[in-house]
């Protein structure tokens, strides 16, 4: 049995990775919301952060190459393009989309209609094998779309525009991570390690998302006085700023995940994902405002209930048949890659192990 003092220290060390999570991902949520009541060019935005989000992947890469001594992986033109791109691709048009809706609809519309990421997640992941056939999951998606459903029937605050641009996101959403999933699985690219991972995909995020960027705000954001058409110094860059800030807080959300994942297991970033919704809906009504009947929360009730039902059924089965995730050793891993799937030789060597206790 473990030393108190030791389950007390890992306890406080979880709690504080989550709430490290949380204030990226909830602070990125409010600050987009913030941002684009004033600032209505979403797409631009969403430029800026993948370009600060591919300098700061960088700067980091540069720094635990000098810490560890070892280079970071660079792909190969014909692997970049091939094997990075549709994954970076859904990625740049789910971000874009998602930023997007924000002109329209309120915090806990997106935050409820996002949550149905998961019914596509499992549905692309049966497409692609990466998940077995279950009849529990049609318990799931009934609950999730159901749930969806009771938020959005007669909501005071609905925007079928917006609604359609969250739904549209979540379903490339479901593409997106799966694909990342895939992608990050393959060992010979070597980008198991997210930061490799955001440094490789942000230029093309960058190239796939500024065609629509010049289509639908190029004229815009041409002729605002935000940007280009200042007549003082300090508006231009009080918009600089805010922008970086978003920047920033997308990277910091990245790297809060690895370190949340990597320290603990992906079933506490789930759990953690959930409680992050019942918070984000909650300061939602508190401090924007936001209306929601009896129905409405109901309905979110049931959603949760769905996406709960999913974290336990992947945690249950993965106990006895799936692979399960290896947690970094911290110090004797400087190089901070992500917990792996595990495998033969480290089977092996675990069950060798047994055999000498």
């Amino acid at each position: 049995m473990g030393c108190p003092v030791s389950i007390i220290c890992r306890a406080l060390r979880n709690v504080g990775l989550v709430l490290f999570y949380y204030v990226f991902s909830i602070g990125i949520t409010f600050y987009n919301k913030w941002l684009m009541k004033g600032f209505h060019f979403p797409l631009f935005m969403t430029l800026v952060h993948l370009t600060i989000i591919f300098c700061l992947s960088a700067l980091t890469r540069c720094a635990m190459q000098c810490w560890t001594r070892k280079p970071r992986v660079t792909l190969g033109w014909k692997e970049y393009l091939y094997k990075v791109a549709p994954t970076a691709l859904a990625t740049a048009l789910d971000i874009g989309l998602s930023n997007w809706s924000f002109l329209f609809i309120t915090i806990s519309l997106y935050t409820m209609t996002k949550s149905s990421a998961v019914l596509f997640i499992l549905f692309f992941s049966l497409v692609f094998k990466l998940e077995e056939p279950n009849p529990f999951l049609i318990l799931v998606v009934l609950l999730i779309a159901s749930g969806l459903f009771m938020f959005t029937l007669k909501s005071t605050q609905f925007n079928l525009e917006g609604f359609i641009m969250v739904l549209l996101a979540s379903f490339i959403g479901g593409i997106r991570w799966t694909l990342t999933q895939v992608l990050m699985q393959k060992a010979e690219l070597g980008l198991q390690n997210p930061i490799d991972t955001m440094y490789h995909l942000q230029p093309l995020m960058f190239l796939g998302l500024f065609p629509l960027f010049v289509l639908n705000e190029g004229l815009g954001l041409s002729t605002t006085e935000k940007l280009f058409r200042v007549s003082e110094l300090q508006p231009l860059l009080y918009s600089l700023l805010t922008l970086s800030v978003g920047g920033s807080l997308a990277f910091g959300l990245g790297f809060s995940e690895f370190l949340l994942v990597s320290r603990t297991s992906s079933l506490t970033l789930s759990i953690a994902g959930i409680f992050k919704e019942v918070c984000t809906l909650l300061l939602a009504v508190g401090f924007m405002g936001d209306k929601m009947s009896m129905v409405n929360w109901l309905g979110f009730v049931v959603c949760l209930s769905g996406i709960s039902l999913h974290v336990g059924l992947k945690t249950y089965y993965s106990k006895g048949t799936g692979p399960s995730l290896r947690p970094l050793p911290g110090r004797d891993n400087p190089d901070m890659e992500l917990p792996l799937l595990k495998s033969r030789e480290d089977a092996c060597e675990e069950e060798d192990e047994e055999e000498e206790d």
